[in-house]
């Protein structure tokens, strides 16, 4: 196999690292600048092989490297891309259907103090999360807020922090709820069930956290009640079924990957025929004023190419050779201690660069330790308001209430989860030894195949390897 060439060393490569980081100064700074994340992600991402490109052919080298490494790019995006698309479409197609304010109305009708609305919509958070996704789960359940109050910063405050560190968390043991577990799960670094481990992690996090953060919520009841939304509002028809959808949709799309070898987004777009044919059958047969199109309009298209230009641009730093200097710290320190330190780094940067990088970078670890940076990276980001998709969605939802110096003044309950959920990660798999994965590895060379058209080497089938 012919070797690429190390860029650390050519001007070219430190072009692209300041390419990156300039970059990413801007998709840091979008409230600064108002300018949407994805636009500078998917110009720097695409710019950065663009220039490797050019490089290549201006330079005579063999090309052949600069394919593999797009072709393979190509696939690893192509399935996060439509996994989300189909993902978004789904939660679109609820709204549509008036599921989420069904749920809204119930728990404004029930009339719980404020302490009760504060367990109840960090509890919906976290096991809403792990089936659709933390930023969709923190945005439906922040806005349950500000129905019922709008102007109480001593319920709204906690309230908003509980949601982000709940639905991270929930994020964090799913591959379905979180892109840092989705990216861990599809780069084959655990198996479906492996990541169920991390409940016990992530629950005693969140409920530590939420226990300490309970004690800043007022006590009495939202003294203003939302007469509109009190009214019980009805699922519109085929709702409940486009729910089971759903449930069918995972199931099919985690039986897809452990039973037939198919990557998660193969099942996650048969789940979406099967709903594009009921919406049919429902305009057809009951008259109902359904469009698929639109519910799939409204899906967050800069949300995706935001995700396609941050992996292209770590990808591009990769083929580089600077992810090579992130294996290093896992030869240097032992790597418990390191994927600590990423939880703290997602807060700061980001957790999908973040982790994007780690698996890029593809250090020779054990499951336990793959669970353990997928735990870290996935829940390191509620540390800081900005660290995480929900955090940043609750912020825009919660203008002026929700703000970086408030969630600062809580963050040490949040640093306290943080602590247990990597301690009783530690006790799971270090001390007790319960799953007995301690020495499995899956840092392996992938057999590949060659393409003999396009001279590009794939994966080879399982058979194979």
């Amino acid at each position: 196999m012919i070797e690429k060439l190390d860029m650390v060393t050519e001007p070219i490569g430190w072009l692209l690292f300041a390419i990156f980081v300039v970059g990413y100064y801007f998709i840091a700074a979008e409230e600064k600048y108002h300018l949407n994340k994805a636009k500078p992600s998917l110009f720097i991402g695409t710019l950065m092989f663009m220039l490797i490109g050019g490089f290549y052919a201006y330079n005579g080298l063999n090309m052949k490297p600069f394919e593999t490494e797009i072709a393979h790019l190509i696939l690893e995006i192509a399935e996060i891309f439509f996994f989300l698309y189909v993902a978004m479409t789904f939660i679109e197609a609820l709204i549509e259907r008036g599921v989420f304010n069904a749920l809204k109305s119930k728990l404004v009708a029930k009339g719980y103090s404020y302490k009760g609305l504060f367990w109840v919509t960090g509890t919906l958070a976290f096991f809403i999360s792990p089936v659709a996704d933390n930023l969709t789960t923190a945005l439906i359940l922040s806005t349950v807020l500000v129905t019922i109050d709008k102007t109480n910063k001593a319920f709204l405050v906690p309230g908003a922090i509980n949601i982000v560190v709940a639905a991270n968390a929930g994020g964090a043991w799913s591959p379905f709820g979180d892109i840092t577990t989705l990216m861990a799960w599809t780069a084959h670094k655990g198996e479906f069930i492996d990541f169920l481990y991390l409940f016990p992690s992530a629950v005693t996090g969140w409920l530590v956290t939420g226990y300490l953060l309970s004690r800043y919520v007022p006590e009495g009841h939202p003294t203003e009640a939302n007469e509109a939304l009190a009214d019980r509002i009805e699922i519109l028809k085929g709702g409940k079924i486009i729910v089971a959808l759903g449930v069918f949709t995972i199931a099919i799309a985690v039986v897809s990957k452990q039973v037939m070898h198919l990557p998660p987004m193969w099942g996650m777009l048969f789940g979406l025929s099967i709903l594009k044919l009921y919406v049919y059958f429902l305009q057809k047969k009951h008259k109902q004023d359904v469009d698929i199109y639109k519910s799939i309009a409204k899906v967050e298209n800069d949300t995706l190419l935001f995700f396609f230009g941050i992996l292209a641009a770590v990808g591009a730093l990769h083929f580089a050779g600077f992810l090579g200097y992130a294996v290093k710290l896992y030869e240097m320190f032992n790597p418990t201690y390191v994927n600590i330190g990423v939880g703290f780094l997602s807060a700061i940067v980001d957790n999908v660069p973040v982790m994007s990088a780690v698996l890029k970078a593809n250090p020779e670890l054990g499951l336990n330790q793959w669970l353990l940076v997928t735990l870290t990276a996935g829940i390191g980001g509620s540390l800081i308001s900005f660290g995480s998709a929900a955090g940043v969605g609750v912020m825009g939802k919660l203008k002026g209430i929700y703000t970086f110096g408030a969630h600062m003044r809580l963050s040490w309950t949040i640093l306290v989860g943080y602590i247990l959920s990597v301690a009783v990660w530690y006790g799971q798999f270090e001390v007790m030894g319960l799953y007995n994965i301690h020495e499995v590895s899956f840092h392996k060379e992938v057999p590949t195949i060659e393409c003999p058209n396009c001279k590009t080497e794939f994966e080879a089938p399982a058979e194979e390897h």
